[in-house]
């Protein structure tokens, strides 16, 4: 099949927010049935425990589908509508893909640390006797051990059963029940998925395909290097160019790359509003570090010109912009990057530093749109106060203080 469908950058870019759900500005409020088609429209919802704001699960949600009720994902995990387990990383999946990461259960020594081969050899005991508790005893979370060694820290430092839990869930033995706390409930995977039975299991070629096509169907527009990250797949990776031939992907172009893109076919509607230049994002928003839009650094550079770097894992003295910076999306284009911080107690939502883009030009609608998506993001942390810090450039932080500071700020479609 020739190629076709030929975008500009500002159409690729419309429609991977489009596949994204991150295309328009909501105008309904958020039903639970929406949290579920939002992570299905996704594929996966990464996992991430920091919390300076909402944990990063619900962010990508909020980003989505505004004011919402965080409950709601607890109780689609407790309902069974969901899974957990290693996809993109940890990651909340449609229960309906258990099918496709179930391989990877059945080979956990694949899965490098997130399965420990030799710590497994060596502590067989505990982790046997950790599986017959909860056979025993039902649902359990790590903090239900006591830690005995006085010992604290990362996962290397983690009390043996801590670890033989995790083990056990990468291995499928275990399931994550619920989330209390947002702490881990571990049970018996055929008490959490019962009825499930190994010989329903896809062989690995058609798992390979079906997780080629849900990413090129999440992405919106795909390169071929973006495929395989976004379940982290291993080798031999599919030959995109024969999903074409066979029309279960469309191929086409975008402006100044000399290699093709691909698209799902059921997003050739929107593709073809694209390449027409009628598919106009309107959404500001505020996004997690963790969101499928800017997990993959290399694809947020390529499509969006975005040089992003989550600074929590570098030195203080070595950050740039910040902590924990939330990139701004901003009517399809990612314009800034702000350290921001909920204090829930004192109803104060905190803007450390933000810092725009250098090639950024800055207007009164653009000052309304940000400081809109900063105000419903700190009013959903049940901050009615936005307190503005340190802005590149500084008069951006005057005219948004300015705006901020209005009666209300209502996002202009």
């Amino acid at each position: 099949m020739p190629t076709h469908l030929p975008f500009s950058p500002a159409a690729a870019r419309a429609l991977h927010l489009h596949a994204q759900g991150l295309l328009l500005a909501r105008r309904r409020r958020a039903a639970k049935s929406d949290v579920l088609a939002a992570i299905r429209r996704m594929g996966v919802l990464q996992i991430d425990t920091i919390h300076v704001v909402a944990r990063s699960p619900y962010l990508v949600l909020w980003s989505r589908l505004g004011d919402y009720p965080q409950a709601w994902l607890d109780e689609l995990l407790a309902e069974g509508a969901l899974f957990e387990y290693w996809a993109h990383e940890a990651c909340f999946v449609p229960i309906e893909d258990y099918r496709l990461l179930r391989h990877r259960m059945l080979d956990p020594a694949a899965m490098g640390w997130k399965y420990a081969v030799n710590w497994i050899r060596e502590h067989r005991r505990e982790v046997e006797d950790v599986l017959a508790h909860v056979r025993a005893h039902g649902p359990v979370r790590a903090a239900d051990f006591e830690r005995t060694d006085g010992k604290a820290g990362g996962w290397w430092e983690w009390k043996p059963e801590k670890r033989a839990l995790e083990v056990l869930f990468t291995a499928g033995e275990l399931m994550i029940a619920r989330r209390h706390n947002f702490q881990r409930v571990y049970d018996l995977a055929e008490r959490v998925l019962p009825g499930w039975d190994d010989s329903a299991l896809p062989p690995p070629a058609q798992v390979r395909r079906e997780l080629a096509l849900n990413a090129v169907r999440a992405l919106g527009v795909a390169r071929a290097a973006w495929v395989a990250d976004y379940y982290r797949t291993r080798p031999p990776h599919l030959d995109l160019d024969a999903l074409v031939d066979e029309g279960a992907l469309l191929r086409a172009a975008v402006d100044g790359w000399r290699d093709p893109v691909y698209v799902h076919p059921d997003h050739l509607e929107a593709a073809q509003a694209a390449a027409a230049g009628t598919l106009a994002p309107t959404l500001t928003t505020l996004l997690s570090p963790f969101d499928p839009v800017v997990w993959d650094r290399r694809r947020a550079l390529e499509l969006f010109g975005f040089d992003y770097r989550l600074e929590c894992y570098t030195p203080a003295d070595k950050r740039r912009h910040g902590y924990f910076t939330l990139p701004i999306l901003r009517r399809g284009a990612l314009v800034g990057r702000v350290d921001a911080k909920a204090h829930r107690r004192d109803g104060i939502f905190e803007l450390k530093t933000l810092f725009l883009e250098t090639e950024v030009r800055t207007s009164e609608r653009f000052v309304r749109d940000v400081a809109g998506a900063l105000r419903r993001c700190a009013q959903w942390h049940a901050c009615p106060r936005v307190l503005v810090g340190r802005t590149e450039p500084a008069s951006f932080g005057t005219a948004l203080q300015a705006a901020l500071a209005e009666p209300a700020v209502a996002e202009a479609a």
